[in-house]
């Protein structure tokens, strides 16, 4: 067995330890209800429980990083699968760094299903080792993602917090206006959670069913003495076509509720690699996350804020307005230097220049001036409690976009890591 080999074990170890630590903190903070013991006994014992099992996912994580590096004798964050597993990974060491400090085991419980979450995301993209291009080839890519990862991990754990005050303090029996508005956006951030669920049920789905569609695309371009020139290129889909690629034609797809013939064209617009099955991407996770937001309505009958809502009873939230602030601010700094610094350095030496507008620049940059704002309202201003955690909540939203959205959606150098 080789050590790459070996890795891929250690990462659904720990995918699995992950999973069992968010049905133990489930257990800890919503089972002492059933529990006959003293309330605090239970939180407590069955706290170390899962903070034990989840520090042990960890240990399988890291083992999986450092031997996925050693077989393959390159850092493992060169592609999304490697990031974002990664970036599962700082989640889960930012959490272990903010539970040793604050001793809440309610965290957990939100934030090792968001470390879940994207281990299962990062299983969709390829797991296979892939050769550094040129532009990745620097020590500055160890520096430069490793710290921005780091510094997002944070932000997650923040916004973990912050998604827990407003599950707190949102009163779901009020039926006034401003009352209902504050839950509608918490179920529109919930839903979103679910659309990434979804997307990540699908694919597994498809792929398990085998599903393939096959395209070949004609891209005309102009060439500087005007003559046209016209390349093709096979596109391959593992969903069912929604959209096909622009100015193409299928050449086998496999049947599925009769999309193989009801094919919508890619806008041209839409520029970048594979921007149709990025698009179909996109809109078969918004089906299938609605699909699975509405089972659950139909399930509980109720928002799912309001089913989340009575276990946060007895959670001090100010608590909550204080971790979510200082997982922030710890990771601000690191993100200052990892998105922004580091990435400035890298990009010299990688392409020439500083700075050049590419959208992943851009989104780091959107990010890094939100997450300012956050913390000039909140120290100047004295912006706590309901404003506070509802910034630290979009400000990941901006975070998720970036990581994500960039990727599926936008065009720019940073294309090399969404497949």
């Amino acid at each position: 067995m080789s050590w790459v080999d070996f890795s891929g074990h250690a990462y659904l170890v720990a995918f699995i330890l992950y999973c069992v630590a968010f049905m133990f903190y489930v257990i800890a903070i919503a089972g002492q209800k059933w529990s006959n013991r003293d309330s605090k006994h239970h939180i407590a014992r069955w706290g170390r429980t899962s903070f034990i099992v989840s520090s042990a996912g960890l240990a399988a994580h890291l083992t999986f990083f450092f031997t996925r590096w050693y077989g393959s004798g390159q850092i493992p964050t060169s592609n999304m699968y490697e990031f974002m597993s990664f970036l599962a990974m700082a989640v889960m060491i930012a959490f272990t760094i903010i539970y040793a400090i604050y001793r809440k085991p309610l965290l957990g419980m939100f934030a090792t299903p968001l470390a879940v979450i994207i281990v299962a995301y990062a299983s969709v993209f390829p797991k296979d080792v892939q050769p550094l291009i040129p532009s990745l080839d620097s020590y500055w890519l160890k520096i430069h993602v490793t710290t921005a990862a780091l510094g997002e991990a944070f932000f997650a754990v923040g916004f973990a917090a912050g998604l827990m005050y407003l599950l707190r303090v949102v009163d779901y029996t009020r039926k006034d206006d401003q009352a209902r508005k504050q839950q509608r956006w918490i179920e529109y951030t919930l839903y979103t959670i679910v659309v990434v669920v979804g997307f990540i049920s699908i694919v597994f789905a498809f792929r398990g069913a085998g599903y393939e569609a096959h395209f070949t695309q004609e891209n005309i371009s102009i060439d500087t003495q005007g003559q046209t020139i016209t390349n093709t290129e096979q596109v391959e889909y593992n969903l069912p076509p929604i959209f096909k690629p622009y100015n193409s034609h299928a050449d086998s797809a496999d049947s599925f509720l009769g999309l193989e013939k009801l094919q919508i064209e890619t806008p041209s617009w839409m520029k970048g690699v594979n921007a149709g099955r990025k698009l179909n991407t996109v809109i078969w996770s918004i089906v299938a996350g609605s699909l699975l937001y509405a089972v659950l309505r139909l399930i509980f009958r109720k928002p799912l804020g309001a089913v989340i809502r009575p276990h946060m009873d007895g959670v001090n939230p100010s608590d909550l307005d204080e971790i979510s602030y200082r997982a922030i601010a710890i990771g601000f700094p690191v993100f200052t230097l990892g998105a922004l610094i580091f990435a400035m350095i890298w990009a010299n030496e990688a392409w020439g220049r500083f700075w050049g507008w590419d959208p992943k620049e851009v989104w780091a940059l959107i990010t890094w001036l939100f997450y300012s704002v956050y913390l000039h309202f909140r120290l100047s201003r004295g912006w706590q409690g309901l404003r506070s955690a509802w910034l630290s909540v979009i400000g990941f939203v901006i975070v998720w976009f970036t990581l994500i959205g960039v990727n599926l959606i936008i065009a720019g150098l940073h294309s090399y890591a969404g497949v």
